[in-house]
């Protein structure tokens, strides 16, 4: 009990000053001088958004946006708020990988990937966006680039060169060994040109095109006060969502970005899908990361194109309990993601550097997803960081993960077995009458009721 209502306080004292902190920041000295007189909030629609992960190539056997945008209203339908198109740009054929390379070994940051279509496409495909009532952000590759890139020859000093003069490949700083990324060249950021030739590309795509933000690849391998630059440039022209791929608070804290990745949570999740950790884990992991973070939110998955890639599918890494893995990740307290093809559902690795098309069927778990996206939008207790509010504990079990959240009146109750052995909870308080969001059936709690619970079953409750 002590240690339910230490949790709590710590959430709630997070989520108050997150609450107090305004949304502005100041302009850096690296910020644009062209537009550095106004300065935009961070956006409000993503308070209770959802993100969905798009996989341009492999999503259509074509594989363009044009194809892609014949999913638009079915996504819009379904309740994504937000689509994130993996990288647009050309692709390096210099030290390629597989027959058509990654994404992320990029040759130009002001051009499309023609095989994906022309700028006109995708600007058609952003407009078709906005008008089906979602919102679009593109993925940003600011830590290298491919072989290929313009800056290779016209500008060597903006990449990171060896004692003998030749340019590299991206080193992991806890090793001081090459990541193994021989694909792509690692950028300088001590050249302040370069940090300014990106700050122009990343403009103009949101200038041109009226995309809402960007999801930064590798975040954690950049400097901080780039990310301070970024922030105070691009929200002189409109309020955008800018997500890292890190989990580094300062970027966060700061008010940089407005949102990184749980990756904690999410590894924690795989442990307990294979018995190797407990419900009870996920609370000592919950008081650790807010008291390191306080602005912001995390994004939480199953899935996404590097866990699909190479550690594996849902279904390879959690088994009978992804299901219950995704319930738990779009009701905990951040922003859910799904990734391309979750919905089918996708259950092979898609090739990561050559054409592997999803194949879509029977989209036979788009009712599951689509009752978890409505109950994220129409809950207010369901809102992403300093928009919601802190769960709280309604049981104390080893193997079951038990909690509420309430906010003006509307309540989510969450009731998850995280084992794959019958269990049963005993709940802390009553719970007045409401409806679970699968079953639709309508239940009332009392305080010392046991709750019996089938192996990895989840029940979700919302008023």
């Amino acid at each position: 009990m002590y240690f339910n209502r230490l949790i709590f306080a710590l959430l709630f004292l997070s989520v108050i000053a997150c609450k107090n902190s305004t949304k502005n920041v100041e302009a850096g000295p690296a910020a644009d001088a062209r537009t550095a007189a106004v300065k935009h909030e961070n956006p409000d629609w993503d308070d209770q958004a959802v993100m969905y992960e798009v996989n341009i190539r492999q999503y259509t056997p074509e594989g363009t946006f044009a194809a892609f945008g014949n999913h638009v209203d079915r996504l819009a339908k379904m309740g994504v708020d937000i689509l994130w198109l993996m990288p647009i740009f050309p692709i390096s054929e210099e030290k390629r990988k597989g027959s058509l390379g990654s994404y992320y070994s990029v040759t130009d940051f002001m051009e499309t990937n023609l095989e994906f279509g022309t700028k006109t496409d995708f600007k058609n495909l952003v407009e078709k966006t906005h008008a089906a009532g979602m919102k679009i952000i593109i993925d940003w590759v600011p830590n290298h680039t491919g072989w290929g890139h313009v800056w290779i020859t016209s500008h060597p000093d903006y990449y990171t060169q060896d004692s003998a003069g030749n340019i590299i490949d991206p080193i992991d700083p806890a090793t001081g060994k090459s990541w193994g990324w021989t694909d792509v060249a690692d950028l300088n950021y001590d050249n302040h040109e370069m940090r300014q030739a990106q700050l122009d590309a990343m403009q103009y795509w949101i200038s041109d095109f009226d995309i809402d933000g960007y999801r930064f690849d590798v975040a954690h391998n950049v400097p901080a006060e780039f990310w301070k630059s970024v922030s105070d440039s691009l929200r002189t022209i409109k309020p955008v969502l800018l997500l890292g791929e890190s989990q580094t608070p300062q970027f966060r804290n700061n008010g940089s970005l407005d949102c990184d990745y749980g990756w904690d949570f999410h590894h924690l999740f795989n442990d307990i899908a294979k018995g190797k950790k407990h419900a009870q884990d996920i609370d000592s992991l919950l008081v650790n990361d807010r008291m390191k973070n306080n602005k912001g939110y995390h994004i939480y998955f199953t899935s996404n194109h590097d866990e699909n890639s190479w550690s594996g599918t849902e279904f390879e890494r959690m088994g009978a309990a992804h299901k219950t893995m995704a319930v738990l990740a779009f009701t905990f307290d951040g922003m859910p993601l799904l990734y391309s093809g979750q919905e089918e559902p996708l259950k092979k690795r898609l090739a990561f550097f050559d054409k592997d098309s999803i194949g879509w069927k029977k989209y036979a778990y788009n009712d599951f997803y689509q009752a978890l996206f409505d109950l994220k939008q129409q809950n207010k207790a369901m809102g992403n960081g300093a928009a919601g509010v802190p769960l709280e504990k309604i049981g104390v079990h080893r193997q079951v993960y038990a909690f509420k959240k309430e906010k003006d009146g509307e309540r989510l109750i969450v009731i998850l077995n995280l084992s794959n052995k019958n269990q049963s909870v005993v709940l802390n308080q009553d719970i007045p009458e409401t409806k679970e969001i699968f079953s639709g059936k309508t239940m009332a709690f009392t305080k010392d009721q046991k709750i019996m619970l089938k192996p990895w079953e989840y029940q979700v409750y919302s008023n």
